[in-house]
């Protein structure tokens, strides 16, 4: 252990005089997980919405004031030619544009179905398509109200409490506001440890190789493993280290509720970063210099993961094909872990077969990678 206590205080004495890695290591968590927290949200609000209005009644500009007073579309102009649109649409002035076509109040009012249009700027399909699914309900709710309004008047119905109705009252579980901030932030803590990981391990054992330095460790009487060893009790510390920055701002700063057990968050994020070092020092065989080593680590392993993953995009949505592959992806199941003993309080017997999979994925990873690395000293 002297010998690996050795190389562990020469990674940490480099990393001191290294200005650049500290900045990385401690600035940079913070700034992704502000940026992400603030910036990647999936609330969608505010819509831009440009109204072609043809009927121009008071049941047309209700309407128009519906949507408004939703809190949803933002409105940005009136139009009076439907060719317009496409100026808003291409400029990207707008994202939903209705269309009320002519005697809209008068179908309305007299009882029958008028027909209306709305627009999405399919370019964003995400915007676009929840855009479409809030403008059917205003309008829909719009109508109602205009029926229950008219059955009122001529004396069909005493109140709206009279119409037949389905109440459904729902409730969301573990993130009972739906804040996407809850669903993110933690996912942020997964990748700062996959980044750091990765990335750190990977450029300082490629350092040693452009500095020549590797050379000389391999005729000292230290051994491959207690070098390998040596260099993962740094970044292990590291990785820690920023988890409890990050845990900080998540809690404290973005209010998500840390529902479950810290010391279960602590084991089981050990053995994520066992598989994210164990990445690093594969990265670190097969690359020569550090710009190889980050290149290979940032689109061959890290971006290609984050995809896959469920980070952003639902693991259901993919192609079966690619629903297969995910089963091979770790941060995959640091996510659900992660997510489930924020939000759902998940305990370790709830996170068996996740704690498995990580586990047997860092015994192939880790096997693999101190493999390659000997014969790469070779």
């Amino acid at each position: 252990m002297k010998r690996v206590l050795h190389v562990v205080k020469k990674e940490f004495l480099q990393l001191r005089r290294d200005k650049r890695m500290v900045g990385m290591l401690f600035v940079a968590p913070i700034l992704q997980l502000l940026l992400l927290g603030y910036a990647a949200t999936l609330d969608i609000k505010n819509i831009p919405m440009v109204v072609c209005d043809l009927d121009n009644t008071k049941q047309s500009r209700e309407l128009t004031e519906h949507y408004v007073s939703s809190g949803y579309f933002k409105l940005v102009d009136y139009l009076d030619d439907i060719n317009d649109i496409d100026y808003y649409f291409r400029s990207g002035k707008a994202g939903i544009a209705v269309i009320i076509p002519v005697h809209f109040g008068r179908d309305l009012l007299a009882g029958r179905n008028p027909q209306l249009a709305v627009i999405a700027d399919g370019s964003d399909s995400n915007t676009g398509g929840i855009g479409l699914s809030y403008a059917s309900v205003i309008a829909l709710s719009y109508a109602r109200n205009i029926v229950v309004q008219r059955a009122e008047k001529y004396g069909l119905i005493k109140s709206s409490n009279d119409l037949p109705q389905v109440i459904a009252q729902s409730r969301a579980w573990f993130n009972q506001d739906l804040k996407s901030v809850n669903f993110m932030v933690p996912a942020v803590l997964v990748m700062v440890l996959m980044i750091i990981t990765t990335m750190l391990t990977s450029l300082a054992i490629v350092k040693e190789k452009e500095a020549g330095t590797i050379e000389q460790i391999v005729v000292t009487p230290l051994r491959d493993s207690e070098f390998i060893l040596g260099k993962m009790i740094p970044f292990t510390i590291i990785g820690f280290i920023e988890m409890f920055l990050v845990l900080v701002v998540a809690v404290y700063f973005f209010q998500v509720p840390l529902r479950g057990s810290l010391p279960a968050l602590l084991i089981l994020s050990l053995l994520f970063i066992i598989v994210g070092l164990g990445l690093g020092i594969f990265v670190s065989s097969v690359s020569k210099t550090q710009q190889q080593a980050t290149m290979t680590a940032q689109f061959i392993i890290i971006f290609p993961m984050m995809i896959l993953s469920g980070f952003v995009f639902p693991i259901q949505n993919m192609p079966k094909g690619f629903q297969y592959i995910t089963y091979l992806i770790p941060i995959r199941y640091a996510l659900e872990i992660v997510r489930g003993i924020f939000l759902k309080g998940d305990s370790f017997s709830n996170l068996i077969p996740q704690t498995l999979a990580l586990l047997a994925i860092g015994t192939v990873v880790l096997s693999l990678s101190i493999y390659t690395f000997r014969r790469s000293l070779r």
